[in-house]
């Protein structure tokens, strides 16, 4: 049967990570490709005595559960928001199936086909999934260490009129870099005055290296909620890093309105997430210090980027560079400016180690010479000889480029 697929699905591409996790499962591969968290870090047995109690009630805890998520938890999140700065209602949130479903609806809701989205490069590659499956013309802004540049964005706000800015502000995915606080000023306050949202996506911004509020910035979303003027920050948020994917819990908060708006179209995929993990993680929040957890996973974090590092450091390959990232998941590391590491890839799967190439994480204009490193999840005592057999993948890539004359 020929299946005539709409143009929306024709959009969609795969996930170069998903994909590269496929085939490394099970085989002998060191991966420092997929976005995973240590698993011997998560509270399974605080997990484990949640459901328990869930389990414990009245049939009503399998039942159906509303559209918004379950109340007692919206209003645990609520908490922890106001003391990040972020103060909302719980008619102010919404409950999601991870932070992946939270940009989806974002861009179900407000995106038209052809409308205009600006990205910094590089970018999350499933938000632009998300962008490309709404047919949305995306644009990059310009951008220096300290974020996307300011006069560069004004540009393009009066230009183009975008619909929507994404970006990933803290620790953020592929790249690590973190917006100074000046800069998420000066790129809020233009917003606003241009009236275009903001998606800002802090998946990884509770897993810190440093306590140090001058070092880790406010995020956008507080920023934008410490004035009078009419919010244009829409945060999403995911309990996948801090505890665990599995229970594929995140969020939004943003106006009621908006918020409103997203529950119905929601309910078009899913009537609602998970009702039973939605108890579960407001019964583990009630009962287990969720913050020294948190403290204890960002120090290992730590520990392990710092091996990660040295290891790198210690190869004293001529053109490798990277900035240490002040917390999140990844570094990212540019070779010199001859090698594509797509190209660099299976030769890297064959010597046993993966990796995520930086091609795929541009919307355009990929710089071909980076690549995205996990460092949460490969145990420590296998870094050394993951950077090794990508050391010895580099040496053969270039024997086979090196013309023979």
């Amino acid at each position: 049967m020929n299946i005539k697929y709409s143009a929306a699905a024709q959009n969609i591409g795969s996930s170069v990570v998903r994909e590269i996790l496929k085939v490394t499962q099970g085989a002998d591969v060191i991966s420092l490709a997929g976005g995973l968290p240590a698993e011997e870090l998560f509270p399974v047995e605080a997990v484990r005595d949640a459901y328990n109690r869930v389990l414990s009630g009245d049939g009503s805890t399998l039942q159906y559960g509303i559209t918004e998520g379950f109340t007692p938890l919206r209003e645990q999140i609520a908490g922890r928001l106001a003391h990040q700065g972020i103060p909302v209602t719980t008619d102010e949130i919404v409950l999601t199936t991870g932070s992946q479903q939270a940009i989806d609806l974002i861009c179900r809701v407000l995106l038209d086909p052809g409308d205009a989205v600006l990205v910094e490069t590089p970018t999350y590659l499933a938000a632009l999934q998300s962008l490309n499956f709404y047919r949305a013309n995306i644009h990059t802004v310009d951008h220096d260490s300290e974020g996307m540049l300011p006069e560069d964005l004004e540009e393009k706000l009066r230009r183009l009129k975008p619909k929507l800015l994404y970006t990933v502000p803290t620790f953020n995915n592929p790249s690590g870099a973190t917006w100074s606080k000046e800069r998420r000023q000066q790129i809020v306050q233009l917003c606003q005055q241009y009236g275009t949202l903001i998606l800002e996506d802090n998946p990884y911004g509770e897993l810190r290296f440093t306590s140090d509020p001058s070092i880790i910035p406010p995020t956008l979303a507080a920023i934008d909620r410490s004035g009078n003027k009419e919010h244009c920050v829409i945060y999403t948020g995911t309990f996948s890093k801090i505890v665990a994917p599995a229970l594929r819990t995140g969020w939004i908060a943003a106006t009621p309105e908006l918020v409103r708006m997203v529950a119905k179209a929601k309910q078009t995929a899913d009537l609602h997430s998970s009702a039973i993990d939605q108890r579960a993680l407001h019964q583990l929040l009630q009962t287990f210090d969720i913050e020294q957890h948190i403290a204890n996973v960002s120090r290992e974090y730590h520990s392990r980027m710092k091996l990660l590092s040295q290891e790198l450091l210690a190869q004293g390959m001529e053109g490798l560079s990277f900035r240490e990232p002040l917390g999140g998941m990844f570094l990212w590391l540019t070779l010199p400016a001859e090698m594509d590491t797509t190209r660099l890839l299976p030769i890297a799967m064959e010597q046993g180690v993966a990796f995520v190439p930086g091609e795929v994480f541009y919307p355009s204009h990929p710089e071909k010479n980076t690549m995205r490193l996990n460092f949460t999840h490969t145990p420590p005592q296998l870094v050394q000889e993951g950077v090794q057999r990508l050391m010895r993948a580099i040496m053969q890539w270039r024997e086979l480029e090196t013309p023979i004359l």
